[in-house]
């Protein structure tokens, strides 16, 4: 799959070094028992931070990432990983150790003080620096749990078949990529797929690029440039495709992030 040393797909290596967060911004803007139990698919993934953080810290299901970029979804593995080896052990870890211990302290201050131990020596950073991460053993975890519940994939998820169904899609910053590689009829086609992608009331969570930013984008490249001159469509007609397309109308959620960054994040349901 693509691996350029020109992002023409928005496949930037780094992405997340001026993006940085422990918690996106973006993902805030949504109930806290938005992804509760649910099938997320994250279209675009980059490098996991995203996916992963659905899969580890709202709940989620089954968090699947896809991306155009083999060395992205590589990167996106080893952050799985790396958020393995730094979380906390599960709480039903600290209660078998207290249980073996066979201390007279009460169950109870023990798995405090385990908690509060753990919080600041389970994996120093540092370790991982020095070691490499720890591996995730095959039986880590239950099904629906991180790191389990979480997959990513290298693929142009674009023209692959319909395999599965989800309970809730991200598009987040790469409508503009698609729509500069794939002009009007690729972005409308897009759009199509995830419709078909989602089961019935599902969500698509999309964060559009604005017009403004496509003509620094079409510069990187030739063919995008080309491309650009015969698109008719504006991110502004979006809202209307998708209703056109079975999605109800929307629900603008909010605008974070800093600079270029700052875009509006819009919630649509299929109906």
């Amino acid at each position: 799959m693509v691996s350029s040393a020109t992002p023409v797909y928005g496949n930037y290596h780094g992405y997340y070094s001026k993006r940085p967060s422990v918690r996106d911004p973006r993902l805030s803007l949504l109930p806290p028992s938005f992804f509760a139990g649910k099938t997320v698919l994250d279209i675009g993934c980059n490098e996991g931070w995203v996916t992963c953080e659905i899969a580890q810290m709202w709940g989620a299901a089954r968090v699947v990432g896809v991306d155009i970029d083999e060395i992205l979804i590589r990167a996106a593995w080893r952050r799985r990983r790396s958020l393995w080896s730094q979380q906390l052990p599960e709480r039903d870890v600290i209660e078998r150790r207290a249980d073996d211990n066979s201390s007279p302290v009460s169950k109870r201050a023990k798995l405090d003080g385990d908690a509060d131990r753990h919080s600041y020596d389970h994996f120093p950073v540092s370790c991982e620096h020095s070691h490499e991460p720890l591996p995730i053993p095959t039986n880590t975890s239950p099904e629906g749990r991180f790191p389990t519940n979480v997959i990513f994939r290298t693929t142009d998820w674009l023209a692959e078949p319909v395999t599965e169904r989800y309970d809730i899609v991200t598009a987040l910053s790469i409508t503009k990529w698609i729509h500069l590689n794939c002009g009007d009829d690729g972005i409308k086609r897009f759009f199509r797929k995830i419709h078909e992608s989602l089961n019935a009331g599902g969500f698509l969570v999309l964060e559009p690029q604005s017009w403004e930013t496509y003509a620094k984008a079409k510069r990187m490249d030739e063919k995008l440039k080309e491309n650009a001159k015969h698109l008719k469509l504006h991110p502004d007609d979006f809202p209307t495709i998708l209703q056109d397309i079975g999605f109800a109308l929307s629900r603008h959620l909010g605008s974070v992030g800093e600079g270029g960054f700052r875009r509006p994040v819009d919630l649509y349901i299929k109906l």
